[in-house]
């Protein structure tokens, strides 16, 4: 039942219609160049091939049910980055006596603002920004300083919990650094998260202050803030919000640089703030889960740092030359864990966001830049959904070029591709073929880190070839500070995320129901385990969920039950090819694993977002699919159907012409029958963070999906 894909270059090269003349002539062209150029890299190359052969992990004993851990970590797992710091303030006052006065969080200037219309009447807002201005280390322990001093003087205590409500941005950094500090409990919340989300994450952890935008206060806080009653201060962090006679009694608004002035101010003679230790909680990261209300995660200052020693070491050569572009939600555990590790190890980070991300992104106005192409990013982590819409997008223009550049790219994409599963690189192409799509992303990235949900083998094998990078797949979970394991640099492998890293070990148990055991031949299967320092403390004022989640060994060392089924490769590396909640069996006691199916027919131009359904009541499986308006459009002409984007999405003929492209992908991925989706429910909207349908990870929230096409369900399964 394994859903991974096959890694071998054939089954993922890209088809081309070219004369066969031509192509010899063509081929012999290559085999020269890559006889000349051989020598060259005969030994870069012998040693990366050397290091992919190489064992990774190994599993600490001979028993089927034994841990893995890396070849780095056999003797002690690892669990602080430096000497002596081992709470998060003391990570950062490390980092600031070392790059006192270089750059660290960078900011671009909005130059102007203005409203486009759109064909269709819609408005888009369209920004114009400048340069990035920069905050030094020295700069940013400052403003933290002097903010923590500030909501001290507000009344917040040493251990209480307060919540930061916010886009990611420098600000949010600069708060969560106070909070480190003088040891406050940071509440975090997603900015996409709905009301009743945010009403309960707030009333939950009782907070009194909260630190916002004016944005979010407007457009999400203003409407729940009575709903809230332990409420008693707002700060924001880019200055007032126009009006605020709304707002309940009690409730005060304060700027954060008020705040920031107001510590300044204080007599120095106050008393000494309190300072954490590593086992007080530093985070308590509400997920924005894939069912039911969010849980607070509790995240300890020593989870925090056994967790970022862990990724940190898995970059090599991580230092002050980096630049880490921050764009993913600061709430999210991969984003906040990935801007400590390069904030730790001297790197700048320049924020962004994905409306501003490239030349092409929403919010950009035609003819200005992106803030990659300002930024030049060296480092990026992104989820699956971000990397899948940059593959499709390139795809589509490769699509749309004259005969002659379209086989060219193809030519120089298949034959990059057997030089990367040989361990040689491509200098010409990546120069002359790949340089103008490498430039979407600045032009300098050198590795990208992809987390938070599965990513495709031929998205990454993508990746890989067009940005002439490795991309680091990684695997974690909130629960587990989001490390787990994260591939090697040079491993080229497709399908899998990794060996265990330095902080953690990894097993496999049985579980039954699913016909996964760790004495299955030829890898062991199994439910991943994860044991560590870096495995929390469990869910905040839920101890039932706690208790089912997590448990402690004989030597006290916590463990997380992560629900995902896992195997080990012979070389240690971990393979995701199941989950649990994703399992389901069909009324003739065949198990379908949905994940799988949406994983094979995910990549097709045609479909920007699948979900497969199934219950045990019925014999087969169905879907609902976001199609793309271009390619679907496409379609429709070929057939002869004509109507609104919403009309043809509602069409039983479109949706039929749609299920025949599924049935032949799905065929052709070598998916079982009874697997292959017999109905579909297109939808003309979007699935996004802001609909609730999809995490702000882009995860599906297949209870929420249920629920949104519950009648469209019903009419697949002939009900109606």
């Amino acid at each position: 039942m394994n859903n991974h894909i096959s890694s071998k270059p054939s089954t993922m090269k890209l088809k081309h219609t070219i004369n066969p003349i031509l192509l010899y002539f063509i081929h012999f062209i290559i085999s020269l160049y890559t006889i000349l150029t051989y020598i060259p890299y005969y030994f870069l190359s012998e040693s990366r091939q050397e290091k992919s052969n190489q064992i990774k992990a190994k599993p600490v004993n001979s028993k089927p049910e034994s841990a893995y851990r890396s070849v780095n970590s056999l003797d002690g797992l690892a669990s602080v980055l430096y000497p002596g710091c081992d709470t998060l303030d003391k990570v950062f006052m490390h980092a600031k006596n070392k790059f006192k006065d270089k750059r660290l969080l960078g900011t671009r200037e909005i130059l102007n603002e203005e409203d486009e219309v759109q064909p269709n009447g819609k408005i888009f807002k369209k920004v114009i920004l400048g340069n990035y201005n920069w905050l030094s280390f020295e700069d940013v322990f400052v403003r933290a300083f002097n903010f923590g001093n500030g909501l001290q003087i507000l009344g917040q205590k040493p251990k209480t919990n307060i919540a930061i409500f916010c886009e990611t941005r420098a600000e949010w950094m600069i708060a969560a650094q106070a909070c480190f500090m003088y040891n406050f409990q940071l509440v975090t919340l997603y900015a996409t998260l709905g009301g009743p989300a945010v009403v309960h994450g707030l009333n939950e952890t009782e907070v009194t202050n909260i630190i916002t935008s004016k944005e979010l206060l407007q457009t999400k806080l203003k409407d729940i803030v009575s709903l809230v009653p332990c409420l008693r201060h707002i700060i924001t962090v880019d200055g007032k919000p126009p009006t605020w006679s709304e707002f309940p009694k009690g409730v005060i608004v304060h700027t954060m640089a008020a705040v920031q002035a107001l510590g300044a101010k204080a007599s120095v003679e106050n008393k000494p703030h309190s300072k954490p230790v590593p086992s007080d909680i530093a985070v308590i990261m509400y997920t924005s889960g894939s069912t039911g209300l969010p849980k607070g995660v509790m995240i300890s200052h020593s989870n925090l740092i056994a967790g970022i020693t862990g990724m940190a070491e898995r970059i090599p050569d991580l230092g002050e030359k980096d630049v880490y572009i921050g764009y993913l939600p600061l709430a999210h555990v991969l984003e906040l864990s990935a801007e400590l590790v390069c904030l730790s190890h001297g790197c700048c980070i320049g924020y962004s966001s994905p409306q501003t991300l490239a030349d092409q992104s929403s919010k950009i106005k035609k003819g200005s830049k992106g803030d990659t192409s300002i930024l030049k990013p060296t480092l990026m982590a992104a989820v699956p959904e971000i990397m899948d819409r940059i593959y499709k997008n390139v795809m589509n223009k490769v699509n749309g070029m004259s005969n002659f550049q379209r086989t060219l790219f193809i030519l120089a994409y298949n034959y990059k591709m057997e030089q990367i599963s040989k361990g040689h690189g491509t200098p010409l192409c990546d120069s002359f073929i790949f340089r103008k799509v490498r430039s979407l992303l600045g032009g300098n990235i050198r590795l990208l880190l992809c987390g938070g949900a599965p990513l495709s083998a031929t998205t990454q094998r993508f990746m890989n070839i067009c940005f002439c990078c490795p991309v680091g797949q990684g695997y974690g979970l909130t629960e587990s500070c989001g490390a787990g394991t994260i591939t090697e640099v040079w491993d080229y492998n497709t399908g899998r995320v990794g060996a265990p890293l330095v902080c953690c070990e990894i097993k496999l148990k049985n579980w039954e129901e699913g016909g996964y055991f760790n004495t299955d031949k030829p890898h062991p299967r199994g439910e991943i385990i994860i044991g560590g320092q870096n495995v929390t403390m469990g869910y905040y004022k839920n101890e039932a969920k706690t208790k089912a989640d997590f448990f402690e060994d004989e030597n006290g060392q916590r463990w997380l039950c992560t629900g995902d089924i896992g195997e080990f490769d012979p070389d240690g590396c971990l393979k995701i090819i199941d989950r649990k909640k994703d399992l389901v069996k069909l009324q003739a006691g065949e198990y379908v694993s949905l994940g799988k199916v949406e994983a094979a027919l995910k990549n097709l131009s045609l479909i920007d977002n699948i979900c497969a359904y199934a219950n045990s009541y019925h014999s087969y499986v169905i879907g609902f699919v976001v199609p793309n308006q271009k390619e679907l459009t496409e379609l429709a002409r070929k057939r002869g159907l004509r109507g609104t984007w919403e009309e043809l999405c509602n069409s039983c003929e479109m949706e039929n012409e749609v299920l025949k492209v599924l049935s032949e992908a799905a065929v052709s991925a070598s998916l079982e029958k009874f697997e292959i989706p017999v109905k579909i429910r297109l939808s003309p909207e979007p699935w996004t963070p802001e609909t609730g349908l999809v995490t702000d990870a882009f995860k599906l929230k297949r209870k929420e999906l249920k629920t949104h096409y519950q009648a469209d369900i019903e009419r697949m399964y002939g009900r109606k």
